[in-house]
Order: structure tokens, then sequence, then C-alpha cells
């Protein structure tokens, strides 16, 4: 990966990847050894969640064409190391979470139902 050429995007947009069960094999624990270095990667790198979680659900039987697009995300990372968040040792993060969420008010189905809440 050295000598690899730049990309400006994670996943390319006009291919999408799918299970390609006539694709060439490639080596599990290799594949898997990627995509395990890549999620630790994701909490400082969000622009690349959305690829990697794409990429990772095939482990269980990775093909040539899934290692293609794992190593165009490396090509990404590679030309791309000023993006990603910053956590400071020094400062003060509070997380802050909001819901919309009745927790499966429908008696029926325990489905949410937004619209039923109590006023």
């Amino acid at each position: 990966m050295a000598d690899a050429s730049s990309q400006m995007t994670p996943m390319s947009t006009s291919t999408a990847l799918d299970a390609n069960e006539d694709g060439k094999e490639v080596d599990q624990k290799v594949y898997r050894g990627m995509i395990g270095s890549l999620l630790y990667l994701t909490a400082t790198r969000p622009d690349i969640q959305f690829a990697i979680g794409l990429c990772a659900r095939f482990q269980a039987s990775p093909r040539e064409s899934h290692r293609t697009a794992v190593k165009r995300i490396l090509r990404y990372i590679k030309f791309t190391p000023e993006f990603g968040l910053w956590y400071s040792a020094d400062s003060s993060l509070s997380l802050l979470g909001f819901s919309d969420s009745d927790h499966a008010g429908c008696r029926k189905d325990r489905k949410s139902m937004w619209r039923n809440r109590p006023a």
C-alpha cells in the first residue's frame, strides 16, 4: 500500500457490494484483521463508518471484491490524515442524547408509537 494511488471517497458510488458467491475467495483471517483494525479507527474517523460497516458484513466469506473495497478505504485513509475527531485529554467532554421513543407503547405488537406520546 506504500505506492497506492489516492482516493477521494472511502467507497465507490457506482458499484454496490453484495455476497458475490462467484467471486474468488480470500483469506478470512487476513480480511477480518483488516476489518478489525478499521473498526478500531472509526472512533476518530466517522467519515469511514458506513463503508467499514458495509465491508464488515462479508467477514464470513470474503471475496476479492470485498478486499478491493477495504483496500480503497485504506487508500482513502492514507491520503486524508487530517480528517477525524480530536479528543483532548484536558477537555470536559459531556455527552447529550435525545430519544423520541415511548418504549414499546403499542399494546398490540409492542412497537414504539411516536404519535401516541402522553402530553
